[in-house]
């Protein structure tokens, strides 16, 4: 049967704006491979945009991005979708994530993300609820790990004491975890280092993962270090090497080799490619990341996938929509508190309000932070700021006659 598209006069989009904005970050800089890292002193300007999704009949859902290092990629698929949807009913989302589903197949569809996340926050403020109750609530309090930027060599995260005091200082304000990225030159033997001293200070009084971000060039530099997790007893090993998390073989062979679960699939995008590493049991928790991978849609679509077989499903990063996805997700342990550093403020743009923050000193006595319990996303977006440095615009509008202009 045949959808009827814009069936509903005032459901159906009218307008999508697309701003796009710059923001200054202090003390960080980045590294001699090329990694965005701490650095004393340094001072970096990252790019951001913020989406406004409106209906005929006049209800409107917002977005503003908090992945500044992928910003530059997303944007061009978001406009290159945003005309896509004009005219269709808002509320239909499912029919939407399908539709740009196979528009931008050949693209991985991550622009698809924002858009989605605009809808599901479009769709709570029309009821006046707050988008984890529309999913299906599960808790409102989110245990949280603090999860490092990567280590600098000047001042900042710049030796394994570093490391190790950052993890004293995150368990005092209140942590229960602590996730290590280390440093850009995937070092082996000074990766390990890390991590069992970092073990020795904070082991067994709090949780402690570690992201290679990728940067262990072979599979033996992955078991050597995969053995470090061993000893220390870390709760899982995440993105070991330059395979990019893209070979379950590969990922495999690590398996035989070290008994630390792995965390896999942050790279791997929608719902079809991640159910093979289930199939292959080539990792031991999902990730999934509602800013690429199809939005709040395809993310409730992953973690349902990951409870079905039985595993874990873990969020990626920091943001409103993590935090809604991860409220309504049993099969979820930990909010990852990203990106932080010592004196160093958390890299996302300085818009929101409603009380959101991510901040490293925002962790609760029990080691949560709240889900938003306002309409939509449950936050309100500095559009002062966002306007005042807004560095380029563009709006797509649906034509009476069902047309579209850019």
């Amino acid at each position: 049967m045949n959808r009827l598209i814009g069936s509903r006069p005032e459901a159906r989009i009218a307008r999508i704006e697309v701003h796009e904005f710059g923001y200054t970050v202090d003390g960080l800089g980045v590294d001699a491979s090329g990694n965005r890292s701490v650095m004393k002193g340094a001072q970096s300007r990252l790019s951001a945009f913020a989406l406004r999704i409106e209906t005929e009949g006049g209800h409107r859902g917002e977005y503003c991005s908090v992945h500044s290092g992928k910003n530059g990629v997303m944007i061009g698929q978001v406009k290159a979708a945003a005309g896509l949807i004009l005219g269709e009913d808002a509320e239909e989302r499912e029919a939407i994530y399908n539709k740009l589903k196979r528009a931008h197949r050949h693209y991985m569809a991550i622009g698809h993300s924002a858009l989605d996340i605009a809808l599901w926050d479009l769709a709570g403020k029309a009821v006046d609820r707050p988008v984890w109750r529309l999913l299906g609530g599960y808790r409102q309090r989110l245990p949280t790990y603090a999860s490092t930027l990567n280590g600098g060599r000047d001042g900042i995260l710049d030796s394994i004491e570093a490391y190790a005091d950052f993890a004293e200082e995150c368990l005092a304000l209140g942590y229960r975890g602590y996730k290590i990225h280390g440093w850009g030159e995937g070092d082996p033997k000074e990766e390990a280092a890390n991590l069992l001293l970092c073990a020795r200070r904070v082991g067994g009084r709090m949780e402690l993962m570690y992201d290679a971000a990728s940067e262990l060039r072979t599979l033996a530099d992955a078991i050597y270090v995969g053995k470090a997790c061993d000893e220390g007893g870390y709760l899982w090993y995440e993105d070991p090497f330059m395979d990019a998390g893209w070979s379950p073989h590969a990922a495999r062979q690590l398996k035989e080799n070290i008994r630390t679960p792995l965390m896999l699939t942050e790279h791997v995008r929608g719902l079809e490619s991640k159910a093979a590493w289930l199939r292959d049991r080539a990792t031991d928790y999902m990730r999934v990341d509602p800013d690429y991978d199809m939005g709040i849609t395809g993310t409730m679509k992953v973690a349902h996938l990951a409870e079905a077989f039985g595993l874990d499903c873990e969020i990626h990063a920091a943001g409103p929509a993590q935090r809604h996805c991860m409220s309504a997700m049993r099969n979820s342990s930990w909010y990852e508190l990203s990106l932080v550093a010592p004196g160093v403020a958390n890299p996302v743009p300085p818009v929101f309000g409603s009380g959101y923050s991510d901040a490293l000193e925002d962790i609760g006595e029990d080691g949560c932070v709240p889900v938003p319990d306002g309409a939509g996303l449950g936050v309100e977006y500095d559009w002062d700021y966002i306007l005042a440095n807004r560095t380029a615009y563009q709006e797509f509008t649906l034509k009476k006659d069902g047309g579209t202009a850019k």
